[in-house]
């Protein structure tokens, strides 16, 4: 895991979820708290964002109307119409203050659904810069972060689940998913073991020359 080829993706990290006052925010509010998941997900971008990895934000948004999607929709998606969460130019639909985008950083556009990779150019992206893993936190734990870090699995990136910076609609969910679903498709690790793990590879290229 060399920083110059590793890509850290934020999931939605957007006002409706992250903020009081976001219209999905008190779904999740309980989550993210039990496991500081926003801080922790904060410390983690000043350490290894300078240290090279490519930092990555893969917020949703839709139209006014949710034209892009099914006009009938149901489950998760069903949630999202029914609150009137992530409208594009809106507030909710923003990426939270403590998170926002670095000059270096990358901004996914086009996610409709939950896999980053089904709507947006994410895999052309990560190629041609020469990413060979990546590390995903953001929300939810059992649906877009879970529907990420499969497909990234099945493209054949070495995958990283950060365990204490994702959050769920619920313990149980969020529990559910991180103890069975994560280590089938991904290697989980807390965001300061990951960190740690960046900054070894790190010295460890230093003493090879790269």
């Amino acid at each position: 895991m060399r920083p110059n080829s590793t890509a850290l993706v934020l999931i939605e990290f957007q006002n409706d979820f992250t903020s009081p006052g976001g219209a999905l925010h008190d779904a999740v509010k309980a989550s993210m708290e039990r496991s500081n998941m926003l801080a922790n997900t904060v410390a983690m971008v000043a350490a290894v964002r300078p240290l090279g990895v490519q930092v990555v934000h893969s917020p949703i948004s839709f139209a006014p109307g949710y034209c892009e999607i099914n006009a009938h929709p149901y489950g998760i998606l069903a949630g999202v119409v029914g609150a009137t969460a992530f409208v594009k130019g809106e507030w909710g639909s923003q990426i939270v203050d403590d998170l926002t985008p670095d000059a270096a950083d990358i901004v996914l556009e086009g996610k409709r659904g939950l896999d980053a990779f089904g709507s947006t150019n994410i895999d052309f992206i990560l190629r041609s810069k020469g990413i060979e893993t990546i590390a995903l936190a953001g929300l939810l734990t059992n649906c877009c972060v879970e529907s990420t870090m499969r497909s990234a699995y099945e493209r054949g990136f070495e995958v990283i689940t950060l365990t204490d910076c994702v959050a769920g609609t619920s313990h149980e969910e969020h529990d559910n998913a991180v103890k069975f679903d994560y280590p089938m498709f991904s290697k989980p690790m807390t965001h300061t073991e990951f960190i740690e793990a960046v900054k070894g590879a790190g010295v460890a290229d230093s003493s090879r020359g790269y």
